[in-house]
């Protein structure tokens, strides 16, 4: 059998991945903090029918030999952290991270901590600070019922203004975490990241010290997305599985003229 046909076969299936990566970019087009993937090729292995560098009559070698690939696959899915648009809103809790590198953090259902470039907070029955799935923010902070309202300072102090006071009073200092390998993070759904070991260890701080980025109050940071490069990426995955398919088609031509010799 030819190897032309799984060497085909194989880079249809990666065109497929690539596609599905492109159309789930399309699809968080919208999702605010969503960060885009890329699909990353390798090739796969050689058949070696003459060793580079082979010794031939005269004292030389032979200068390239000859290797024939089996192939291309999907090796990576990264993550893109840049930052996406930002979108001006009237919603004390929404709240922006003004760089790339930095994250908000929530607790898990399991007690893990969770990291989220999203900043659409609200507040619970218990006056806590939670994201849309109700995960609380970390470190956790209370709203008091009689708060009238709510402000956070660049540098992550949350405070309030009761009912009959002038005076803010501050109810606690939100915390970021980045890393120095934030594309090694697992992504797990709703806007969310775990810690994996390709990622390292979370480094926290108060925003606007030690490298932390500072926040803003009533913006909301959107997908990273551009839908031009994505429709752009359709197309060469497109093309590029017309192509493998040809491939197939070809060598099925060349299997079918090998029948046809003993007629």
């Amino acid at each position: 059998m030819l190897r032309s046909l799984w060497t085909s076969a194989s880079g249809m299936i990666a065109q497929q991945t690539h596609l599905d990566v492109v159309t789930h970019n399309l699809a968080n087009v919208n999702t605010q903090g969503y960060k885009k993937r890329r699909a990353d090729f390798e090739d796969l292995m050689y058949q070696i029918y003459r060793e580079p560098g082979a010794p031939i009559e005269g004292g030389s070698v032979v200068p390239t030999g000859v290797q024939v690939g089996l192939g291309a696959r999907v090796t990576a899915t990264p993550s893109f952290m840049v930052q996406g648009n930002f979108q001006i809103t009237d919603g004390p809790l929404d709240w922006a991270i003004i760089d790339d590198n930095g994250f908000f953090q929530v607790t898990l259902g399991n007690g893990d901590i969770g990291y989220t470039r999203g900043g659409a907070w609200q507040i619970d029955d218990q006056g806590q600070i939670v994201n849309e799935d109700g995960y609380l923010l970390e470190p956790a902070i209370t709203i008091p019922n009689n708060a009238q309202e709510i402000q956070l300072s660049p540098t992550g102090v949350v405070s309030v203004r009761i009912a009959g006071e002038t005076a803010l009073q501050e109810l606690g200092q939100i915390e970021l975490a980045r890393f120095i390998n934030p594309t090694g993070l697992r992504a797990v759904g709703d806007r969310l990241f775990v810690q994996t070991d390709a990622s390292g260890e979370p480094i926290t701080g108060i925003p606007g010290e030690d490298g932390m980025p500072q926040v803003r109050q009533n913006v909301i940071e959107m997908s990273n997305v551009q839908v031009v490069e994505e429709m752009v990426e359709m197309i060469v995955a497109q093309r590029a599985y017309e192509a493998n398919s040809k491939g197939i088609q070809t060598a099925d031509d060349l299997l079918r003229i090998a029948n046809g010799l003993k007629r």
